[in-house]
C-alpha cells in the first residue's frame, strides 16, 4: 500500500486551517489526550495548523489512569494548554442513581465513560470559544470500534478516512515521540490490547480495507461481521421526513 505520509500530513494541516478559518478568529481545537496514538496525531496536527496556543488538551482519567503519564507527555511535548479533569464523581453518581432503577449492564458501565468523557470536552470547549477534535481512525470506525455519542463524536474529525497504520506514519512525519505513536491500543479497562479484543491485527484490518484482501479467512469473517453489525454508526440518525402535500 502506497501512502505519501509527508503529502497527506501538509494537506491535513491545510484543511484544518480552512476548516478553522470559518469558525471566527482566535476559535480554539479541544480534544481528549488519552496518551495513545489517535489523540496524540490529532493534537500535533492541529498545533501545527493553528499555533499550540489555540490548542487545549483535556485530560479525563475515571479514577486511576495506569498510563496517565503518557497522557501527560503528550501536552507537555506540543506545549499546549491542558486541563486534568477526573470524570470518576460522576461516573459513580450516575451508575448510582440508575441502579435505583434498573441494573447497569457491563456495557453501559463502560460505554458511560466516553459518554461523560464527551460531555466534559464540550462543557470546555464551550467555555473556552472551542471546536471539539473527534479523533477515531477509519480502522475503528469500520468495525465499530468506539462508544456512540461518546468517542465517535465531535464537530470533525482530521483522522476518520485514514487507517491505524496510516496515522502512525503520519505520527512519525510529525516527528512525535516513538513510544507514543507505536504504542499498543488498549481501552485501560480490561487488561487487553485492541487486538486481543477485536480477535484480529490492525495490520491485518487495514489491509483488508486499502486492498479487499485478508488471507486469513476467520479475520475476515470477524471484520466483515463487526462491519456490518456497526453500519449504524457510521449513519445519519434515521429521521421522518414530513412533507405537507
Amino acid at each position: 500500500m502506497d501512502f505519501d505520509a509527508k503529502k497527506v500530513t501538509t494537506d491535513l494541516i491545510a484543511w484544518l486551517q480552512r476548516t478553522f478559518a470559518t469558525n471566527g478568529p482566535g476559535c480554539n481545537a479541544v480534544l481528549g489526550i488519552s496518551g495513545g496514538k489517535d489523540s496524540t496525531v490529532a493534537a500535533a496536527l492541529c498545533t501545527r495548523a493553528l499555533g499550540k496556543e489555540r490548542v487545549i488538551g483535556v485530560l479525563l482519567p475515571n479514577g486511576t489512569q495506569n498510563d496517565i503519564e503518557d497522557s501527560r507527555a503528550v501536552v507537555k511535548h506540543l506545549g499546549i494548554k491542558s486541563y486534568e479533569l477526573n470524570i470518576q464523581a460522576p461516573f459513580k453518581a450516575v451508575l448510582q442513581e440508575l441502579s435505583t432503577h434498573t441494573t447497569p449492564s457491563e456495557q453501559t458501565r463502560i460505554n458511560l465513560a466516553p459518554r461523560l468523557r464527551m460531555a466534559v470536552l464540550y462543557a470546555v470547549s464551550q467555555s473556552c470559544n472551542g471546536r471539539v477534535v473527534n479523533t477515531s481512525n477509519l480502522s475503528e470506525a469500520w468495525v465499530g470500534y468506539s462508544t456512540r455519542y461518546g468517542d465517535s463524536a465531535g464537530d470533525f474529525a482530521p483522522l476518520l478516512h485514514l487507517t491505524a497504520s496510516e496515522v502512525k506514519a503520519i505520527g512519525h512525519e510529525l516527528g512525535l515521540p516513538n513510544y507514543l505513536v507505536e504504542k499498543t491500543p488498549s481501552d485501560g479497562l480490561s487488561g487487553k490490547s485492541d487486538e486481543d479484543k477485536l480477535g484480529f491485527t490492525y495490520q491485518a484490518l487495514d489491509t483488508y480495507i486499502r486492498t479487499g484482501i485478508c488471507p486469513d479467512e476467520t479475520a475476515k469473517a470477524r471484520i466483515d461481521t463487526l462491519h456490518k453489525a456497526n453500519r449504524f454508526k457510521q449513519l445519519p440518525m434515521p429521521s421522518f421526513e414530513y412533507s405537507s402535500k
